[in-house]
Formats: C-alpha cells, sequence, structure tokens
C-alpha cells in the first residue's frame, strides 16, 4: 500500500494542533472530540472511496498472505509434531521405493480436480527417482462419493491392488459414484464382491477417521496437500516443484 505511508504523514501534519505539541516540549496528546473523530472519518472514506480505493484490495491480499503465511508455518510445525503419524502408520498405502531416503506424504481426494492434475507429476517423479517413498492418505472431504472411492480403495488393499485401482480412480474424468467405483475396480481385476465386503469393515473406516484427525492436525485444508521432507505445498504442484522440494530435502539429510 504505497499510497498509505503519505496519507498518514498527510493526517499527522494536519493535526498536529489536535495533539497540542509544543515547539521544544512533547507533551500527553489530547482527546479527540466528536467533531475530530467525524473530520477523520470522512478524510479517510474520500481517501479510500474516492482517491485511492485500490487499498481496500491490497489490504485484502495482505490479510489473506499474512493468514496463509501463517498457516503454512503452523503446518509446519506440525509436521514435525506429527511425524510417527505422517512416515509411519502401517495403514498408510505406499508406491515408489518403501525404503526410500525422501518421503513424499499426500492428502488427496479421488474427487478432487487437482488432485488429479498433480497425478502424472507424481507418477514421473516415482518413476525417474527410485529413491522416493510416496505415501497416500485417503482424505475424503468432497462428498459420499469421495468416501465410497477412499473404503473400496483402502479395501482394495486387502487384494494387493491398491495403486492400480487408485490410479485408474484417479484417472477417471466423470463424477463418482458407486457404480462406477465398483466397475473400475472390476476393470483393474478385483474381485468385487470381496472387495465390498472389505470396504464396509469398521477398520477400514477407522483409517479414514486416523486420516481426517491428522489432516486436521498438520493443517489441510484442501486437496491436495503435500508434505516432502519436513515442507508442506497446499494446493496442487507441478513436477519441478516437486524435483526441487526432494532435492532440498535429500540435500537437507546429508548436512
Amino acid at each position: 500500500m504505497r499510497h498509505l505511508p503519505l496519507f498518514l504523514a498527510a493526517a499527522a501534519v494536519a493535526f498536529m494542533p489536535a495533539f497540542g505539541f509544543a515547539e521544544e516540549a512533547t507533551l500527553a496528546p489530547k482527546t479527540f472530540s466528536d467533531a475530530d473523530k467525524a473530520a477523520i472519518e470522512d478524510i479517510i472514506k474520500d481517501y479510500i472511496t474516492n482517491k485511492h480505493p485500490e487499498v481496500i484490495a491490497q489490504a485484502i491480499q495482505a490479510l489473506q498472505k499474512r493468514d496463509q503465511d501463517s498457516a503454512e508455518a503452523k503446518s509446519k510445525e506440525a509436521v514435525t509434531t506429527q511425524k510417527d503419524r505422517l512416515f509411519n502408520d502401517p495403514n498408510s498405502p505406499i508406491a515408489g521405493n518403501p525404503k526410500g531416503d525422501v518421503t513424499v506424504v499426500e492428502f488427496f481426494d479421488f474427487q478432487c480436480g487437482y488432485c488429479k492434475m498433480s497425478e502424472p507429476s507424481l507418477e514421473k517423479l516415482i518413476s525417474e527417482d527410485k529413491n522416493v517413498r510416496l505415501i497416500y492418505k485417503d482424505f475424503p472431504i468432497l462428498g459420499p462419493a469421495s468416501t465410497s472411492a477412499s473404503k473400496a480403495a483402502l479395501a482394495s488393499v486387502r487384494q494387493g491392488k491398491y495403486i492400480k485401482f487408485h490410479d485408474a480412480l484417479l484417472a477417471k474424468k466423470d463424477h463418482l459414484s458407486d457404480d462406477g467405483i465398483y466397475e473400475v475396480a472390476k476393470e483393474v481385476g478385483l474381485d468385487v464382491e470381496k472387495l465390498k465386503k472389505d470396504a464396509a469393515d469398521a477398520d477400514i473406516a477407522k483409517i479414514i477417521d486416523a486420516n481426517l484427525k491428522l489432516g486436521n492436525d498438520v493443517g489441510v485444508r484442501g486437496t491436495p496437500m503435500f508434505i516432502i521432507g519436513d515442507q508442506v505445498f497446499p494446493g496442487a504442484i507441478q513436477y519441478d516443484q516437486m524435483k526441487k522440494a526432494v532435492d532440498d530435502a535429500r540435500a537437507a539429510l546429508k548436512k
């Protein structure tokens, strides 16, 4: 807000008499009268409304950035305190190298368009870097179909086809439905009847509940959210950004 300091300086000069400044002595400021307050309000209103309306947009942007920076800082701090739940949960499916030196965690929803956009970059990352461990945190927040998809996907672990099923569901362009989910399951070779039975298991629901609780604790406000090393990346990110984050995390391990 480059105009605001000029305004404040001008206002200070204009109202110096109201503060009772002496030439060589600093005196306590006088209390503004109602007329003084009204005059100041009129000046501010005129400044913002008629002369520099862009100040409002600039103030909103500054507030949003401050809130975003604060949220990201809190998330990064939470990653440190929640490392075991993030990186060592045996119920979270893993792609890439299970013993990789750098871990990428993704909170995702099967109906999330930005998750679908990020998927090719993730696949390229673990294909080209054989020392990355990718942990999937099913995080269904976009309605009942999202929950159904996550339950079915987590149940597919019992048939050893989570990754194949996961990739096929994210590749599906249409909105998901229960019928559509199990149609994809059949296409990837899953036993659909067993899958339906396993998806109804209370233990599957507990995994999802644990992911939702963890996401809340580390500040997931939408999907996707990536954790790479100790860095937090809310929203979709491209391959180059992922690779740089992995390289940075790997370099940090060597220090």
